[in-house]
């Protein structure tokens, strides 16, 4: 929502203060501003134009069609400007743009004044018209103005040039109260303390006055709970036609494009005091209006000319016999003002906000008006806006009010009465205030004090302040006024209860994985949680007896929850493969079913599958087949990027994983991963490689430590030393990492396999592994001694517990 300060300061008195003061203001109060622009009237603000005056103009000697002025700009010595304008003559007021003046024809294109000669003369300036400094579209000649102003006048200040600052209010739900100029206004009005320059009852109803009643319409409304308040008026004999400047200042400030002064003084209104107000053709109206619901499925075409079907529960405006507006949302195509309009029934009401808020939803409108109604407008400020737009209307359009005020308003809405203690005030705030002051900050918010004691206030709340209904509400508005840095702080804080780690949020966990998984070039997939019963009778790691099966299946395809997230995976890729999209790398959060003893049971999954290549062919290399490490690196980065510490691995090999491993930590296997079975494979219909993780969610997320350890980076160099070790075949690398780590926990940081080798150089049940060790000391640099020391160790321990074979 935008708030111009310079219509602010016609409601309120902020002359004295700054925009950034105002904001700072507003933003404390609970109105929070998002953003300060300074806006210009016109580009540029003619900086550097001045109000001139032509002595002398002749003829130019080289060129038929341009003429050499003297111009005087207010300064010592005229100056002298070549001027192509065929009215340009000596006598003449005009507007010169002096040398290094920008002007700004357009809002996208400008160009600087120059010191210059044209066709051998010298020219200082140019004299403007209208089109080349963005004030209008005509070209015919050079601005002759009607002026008793010194030459040398800043043309800003002939042309009341009004600049301003706009602020943007990123508005809450609950303060549609501040949803206006006049909404803001209240709020400086109790923090600045000063009175209001609104508009005021009197000056509305000066203004206001009913001429005859000569076109009066009749208003029925259907149900009264939807529409608690329908006011209205006719005013006739209006002259459509363009707004005056200060209206169009006004509403171009906040970004609303000027229509014509009917609509412009509607929507001037609706930001002014909050209250949207809707101008019917009374052509169209005839002498009845009808609030009811719309028929369901009848077809209705609103302002932007699209066909839309109602709902039984949109309530409409209509007249005697179809309809002409969805009420609080959006007009209809046939009753709006247009410049044949010479009379019109002005609307002001008050809508349920549920009825609204229902409506805009299921036709995804959002209008200005339908933001207010749905949130809740102030009942009591139909009858204001109606007389305040009405007498605008009047003075601006002309005509006369030919009708009474019409007002259905059968059952008043209540102002909110609420008890309130003083010790509660000081209690929630956290500090005493003087009950003066809080009697004074109510009041000013327009809350009354109906009845006062020493302890507690009895007061009565506006209906405009939906958000103020219980005892809390009330210290909060004290509060917000009072000022949350006027509330000292204490010599010591405490509190209740501290946690003593940050609350684990398994959406924030998921989001940062999968922001890791799709920058790692894996595309997140959501499949059915529905598959075939097929899977757990022909594969023996997936018990049928344990599937959750479905009573009223669709399909024999679709007829069990599934127990594994793999096949749904499978029949993604095998979905891509078909469509010859062989190199694919996808992931999935999602739930497997298992019927237990103990009753039904959900699981929460991360899996992982990559099939295909893992680079791209290219003229610098060939395509990278996908493989094992591929997935299994992923699964790697994101136990770090969880934290997940003190983990292991086992081999594994069944039905459904040919080859892989699982990942075990604190006694739970949270993570398998491997080559998926071909025989499982086949089943989904897929044919080539495909590597899957299973991740265990759940374990993860419980896993989780945000307790990052840090430490300091080593000022000495690492070492490394390479080993070549012949050991029996069924001998795994992690074997000898285990037995590297514990022999010299010391000295080794890290252990790395660089080559297998198995062939005919090496007996039967043999293999060959080269392995890297990094020593580093954190204290000192390491000598000799030291990394012989510990080389020395671990070959000595290779060779007693793996029978190892140092090569040499």
């Amino acid at each position: 929502m935008k708030i111009s300060l310079n219509w602010l300061g016609s409601l309120v008195d902020i002359e004295d203060k700054t925009p950034q003061e105002i904001d700072e203001l507003l933003t404390m109060s609970g109105l929070e501003v998002e953003g300060l622009e300074e806006v210009e009237e016109v580009k540029g603000g003619l900086k550097g134009l001045v109000v001139g005056e032509v002595l002398e103009c002749e003829q130019h000697s080289n060129a038929d069609k341009l003429k050499v002025t003297k111009v005087d700009l207010g300064t010592e010595e005229p100056v002298q400007i070549v001027c192509g304008a065929p009215n340009v003559a000596a006598g003449q007021k005009v507007i010169v743009a002096t040398v290094g003046a920008e002007l700004f024809p357009s809002p996208t294109e400008s160009f600087k004044i120059k010191k210059g000669k044209i066709r051998g003369e010298v020219s200082m300036g140019m004299i403007c018209a209208e089109d080349e400094i963005g004030l209008g579209t005509s070209h015919d000649g050079i601005m002759v103005l009607d002026t008793d102003l010194p030459n040398g006048t800043p043309a800003a200040k002939y042309f009341n040039l009004e600049n301003d600052h706009v602020l943007e209010i990123g508005l809450t739900p609950n303060r549609v109260d501040g949803s206006s100029h006049y909404g803001a206004a209240r709020d400086l009005k109790v923090l600045l303390d000063r009175p209001i320059k609104s508009v005021s009852q009197e000056e509305i109803f000066n203004k206001f006055a009913v001429d005859n009643n000569n076109a009066p319409v009749k208003v029925n409304v259907q149900d009264t709970d939807a529409c608690p308040r329908y006011s209205g008026i006719t005013i006739s004999g209006i002259t459509v036609k363009e707004s005056p400047k200060w209206l169009k200042q006004r509403l171009s400030s906040i970004g609303l494009a000027p229509i014509n002064n009917v609509v412009d003084i509607t929507n001037f209104v609706l930001h002014e005091l909050g209250q949207p107000l809707h101008a019917f053709d009374l052509a169209k109206v005839g002498n009845e209006i009808n609030v009811k619901f719309a028929t369901e499925g009848e077809e209705f075409i609103t302002l932007d000319e699209e066909k839309r079907k109602l709902k039984g529960n949109d309530l409409m405006i209509a007249n005697a016999s179809e309809n002409m507006c969805i009420a609080g949302v959006f007009g209809g195509i046939e009753s709006g003002v247009n410049d044949a309009t010479t009379s019109v029934f002005l609307e002001s009401a008050y809508f349920h906000p549920d009825v609204i808020r229902k409506t805009s939803q299921q036709h995804s409108i959002k209008t200005d008006a339908s933001f207010r109604f749905e949130r809740g407008c102030d009942p009591n400020m139909t009858i204001t806006a109606l007389k305040y737009a009405a007498a605008l209307i009047k003075e601006l359009a002309g005509g006369e009010i030919s009708s009474e005020i019409v007002d259905v308003y059968p059952k008043a809405i209540e102002n909110f009465v609420i008890d309130v203690k003083f010790k509660n005030v000081d209690r929630l705030i956290g500090q005493a205030i003087p009950q003066e002051r809080v009697i004074s900050i109510l009041e000013g918010l327009d809350i009354s004090i109906l009845e006062r004691t020493e302890e507690t206030i009895k007061v009565s709340v506006p209906p405009y302040r939906v958000d103020v209904q219980r005892e809390a509400d009330i210290i909060e508005e004290i509060l917000r006024i009072y000022g949350f840095n006027s509330v000292e702080l204490s010599e010591s804080l405490s509190a209740d209860f501290l946690a003593s780690f940050p609350k684990k949020d398994k959406q924030i966990l998921q989001r940062k994985v999968t922001e890791m998984l799709a920058g790692s070039g894996c595309h997140e997939i959501m499949t059915n949680s529905l598959t075939t019963s097929k899977y757990s009778t022909e594969l023996g790691d997936l018990d049928a007896d344990k599937d959750v099966k479905i009573l009223n299946i669709l399909s024999a395809d679709l007829d069990v929850m599934r127990q594994s997230m793999m096949f749904s995976g499978l029949e993604v890729i095998n979905h891509n493969i078909r469509r010859q999209q062989k190199n694919v790398r996808v992931f999935e959060f999602g739930k497997t079913y298992h019927k237990e003893e103990s009753g039904y049971e959900e699981r929460e999954h991360l899996s992982i599958f990559v099939s295909g290549t893992s680079t791209d062919e290219s003229w610098i290399r060939k395509a990278t087949a996908s493989d094992f490490h591929t997935v299994s690196s992923l699964v790697e980065k994101i136990f770090d990027r969880l934290n997940i510490q003190g983990v292991s691995v086992e081999y594994i090999n069944n039905d459904t994983v040919a080859y892989g491993l699982q990942y075990i930590a604190r006694k739970q296997v949270i993570a398998t991963v491997g080559l998926v079975n071909p025989k499982a494979a086949k089943l989904a219909g897929v044919k080539q490689e495909v590597f899957y993780a299973d991740i265990d969610w759940s374990a993860l997320v419980k896993m989780y430590s945000a307790d990052y350890k840090f430490k300091e980076i080593p000022k000495f160099p690492e070492v490394r030393r390479d080993l070549s070790l012949v050991l029996d075949k069924k001998a795994t690398f992690a074997s000898i990492k285990e037995i590297a780590q514990k022999t010299e926990r010391k000295l080794l940081k890290n252990i790395n396999v660089f080559d297998v080798y198995e062939g005919k150089h090496l007996s039967a049940g043999l293999k060959s592994y080269s392995v890297s060790f990094i020593l580093q000391d954190e204290n000192k640099t390491l000598n000799d001694k030291a990394i012989d020391k510990a080389m020395n160790g671990l070959i000595k321990a290779f060779e007693t517990q793996l029978n190892a074979v140092i090569r040499k």
